[in-house]
């Protein structure tokens, strides 16, 4: 199946490296047909997104993705064709940034009392949006020498159990899809394989996603391997989930797929975009 949509992408707004300008540019390179911004818990980058994607020709999917607590870990879940400005969906964001701007305050003093000093503030330097996070923390302990690139430092220092994790409680799954429904949005689970659910827990987790409002689910992933891919395109069908592709890129050297440069959906699978391109 043809691939004409990436719909996973981040700027420097939240974690990624690029402008909402220059990653639109990577996007007309790529030859796709269009590409969503999905920030971490903002929506900040949208109108230059906007803006420029009049200017380069390639359709803007108003994007954002949500941090969610479900089972005593971490999930996320993209909001795509998102009303940016929806009340309900502002103010669950705030709450997010909040929580947000907590972790990386407690997450800069524990690394402090193990002798790494000045990482918050190396973060926020890090951070040309309003928000701090763990990606903006591992840049700057690469920085300094205290790991030799970002996926030693999630792994020495960030990950759950590590000197610089800090838990957070993040909304709940139903809360996060009820923000992403009320701004006229369709909720996407993001890059499952990253769970390492069961078998059960994953079913488990579609169940509530659907019975909360949740439409699709990411099939190819940047992350996902190809047995992955065919394994969450089978769920998708057995679920009738819409699937989702999306690199997850976050800018030069920090993402293995570049824009747009993403396998094709598997046969079988309804794609995500034909809930607005019918």
């Amino acid at each position: 199946m043809s691939l004409y949509y990436d719909l996973h992408t981040h700027t420097y707004h939240s974690d990624g490296l690029l402008a909402p300008r220059e990653l639109l540019r990577e996007a007309q390179a790529s030859g796709i047909r269009g590409i969503a911004l999905t920030d971490h818990d903002v929506t900040s980058g949208l109108d230059e997104a906007s803006r420029s994607a009049r200017d380069f020709g390639v359709e803007l999917i108003p994007g954002v993705e949500l941090s969610v607590s479900w089972s005593g870990q971490t999930l996320h879940i993209l909001g795509l064709r998102i009303e940016p400005g929806n009340p309900a969906l502002q103010a669950g964001l705030a709450r997010v940034q909040e929580s947000r701007r907590l972790r990386a305050r407690a997450m800069g003093e524990r690394l402090a009392r193990h002798g790494i000093e000045g990482a918050y503030e190396g973060a926020l330097r890090h951070s040309r949006g309003i928000i701090v996070g763990r990606t903006h923390f591992a840049r700057y302990l690469v920085e300094q020498g205290h790991a030799k690139d970002l996926r030693h430092a999630f792994t020495r220092y960030l990950r759950k159990g590590a000197h610089g994790y800090v838990a957070t409680q993040w909304p709940g799954l139903d809360e996060a899809v009820t923000w992403i429904v009320a701004a006229g949005g369709l909720a996407v689970i993001a890059h499952p394989a990253r769970y390492h659910l069961t078998a059960g827990a994953l079913r488990r987790l579609i169940d509530e996603f659907k019975a909360a409002g949740g439409l699709g689910i990411e099939v190819v992933s940047g992350s996902h391997s190809p047995e992955d891919v065919e394994r969450f395109a089978l769920l998708a069908q057995e679920y009738a989930l819409l699937a989702s592709a999306g690199s997850d890129y976050h800018g030069p050297g920090e993402t293995r797929t570049a824009v747009g440069r993403l396998a094709a959906l598997p046969s079988g699978c309804v794609p995500v975009w034909s809930a607005w391109t019918a």
